[in-house]
């Protein structure tokens, strides 16, 4: 049986984790590196990535696709792509891997598929962090018209739910978690923020271990791993905005809280150590950000 080839755009943290768990399973994972810098081509050396020269040479080499990338890019890749399969009429499965509405996962389907018969569709939602080999999750919840020929990936490693129906599905999937999930370590953030300024963070904390324990627990846990990830948060916060929107919903709080992460990707000082980002204590996030004034 021949060698399934798998293309990741672009090998950052949550890429580079499905490549390497792809690769320990036998697939051959491809990558154009084309601008990348030096960490970028560091994590898809580690992770079994194989680079090739451009996207003339990703389309033609790869049967699958995966675009894992910031939701706002997700639209312009689709096209940069469509562009090079337009020139080969290669043959392939594009699934889009990204963050995004339901309304943007439609704009990429049509833009992809419209550059050629042989390329198929998939929308996928990943839930949870960056895989590695020999552990659990994440979980990729697909749907659209190519979404069981996605589902092959499950032999090499990827933990597959299938959501059946049309595109849109998956997203909208993966919207709706990541509201209440991302969206509670931002309401979670602005308040402990405000009772610090407030004075109150001694009596309001002491309440939350006793009323609300396992809650304040997990947020405990989750604030110090968000702030890496505040600058890619903002525009899924805005793509969960306009879901809510669109689905009849006020979307104004997730608005804000695309805000919020904003404010903190442009506050905190993230420091790395072999790549990979140092961790801040919860005191250490709350301390900064109720030092440094937010401008309204």
């Amino acid at each position: 049986m021949a060698t399934l080839t798998v293309g990741i755009i672009s090998p950052g943290q949550m890429g580079s984790g499905i490549g390497a768990v792809l690769h320990h399973h036998g697939a051959r994972v491809i990558t154009s590196l084309v601008g990348r810098g030096p960490g970028t081509r560091e994590r898809a050396e580690r992770a079994g990535f194989i680079a090739v020269d451009d996207d003339a040479a990703l389309v033609s080499q790869a049967d699958i696709i995966l675009s894992v990338l910031a939701p706002a890019l997700a639209v312009d890749i689709a096209e940069r792509i469509a562009s090079a399969v337009r020139a080969s009429g290669a043959n392939l499965l594009y699934v889009d891997c990204n963050a995004i509405s339901p309304v943007r996962a439609k704009m990429v389907e049509a833009t992809v598929t419209k550059a050629g018969s042989g390329v198929h569709f998939a929308d996928v939602g990943i839930v949870g962090g960056p895989p590695k080999v020999g552990g659990s999750g994440p979980r990729f919840y697909a749907s659209g018209p190519a979404a069981q020929e996605f589902a092959q990936l499950g032999d090499y490693g990827l933990e597959i739910e299938l959501l059946g129906g049309e595109t849109g599905r998956a997203s909208g999937f993966k919207m709706c978690y990541g509201a209440l999930t991302k969206g509670l370590t931002a309401l979670a953030t602005s308040v402990l923020v405000a009772s610090r300024r407030l004075g109150l963070e001694a009596p309001l904390t002491a309440e939350f271990e006793d009323s609300q324990a396992t809650l304040f627990g997990m947020l405990q846990r989750q604030i110090p791993s968000m702030p890496p990830k505040a600058g890619r948060w903002v525009g899924e916060m805005e793509e969960i905005s306009a879901t809510l929107s669109a689905a009849g919903v006020p979307g104004e709080f997730h608005q804000g809280a695309a805000n919020l992460y904003d404010w903190i990707a442009h506050t905190l000082t993230i420091e790395e150590e072999h790549g990979v980002p140092k961790p801040l204590s919860l005191d250490e996030i709350i301390t900064t950000l109720a030092d440094s004034p937010h401008e309204q």
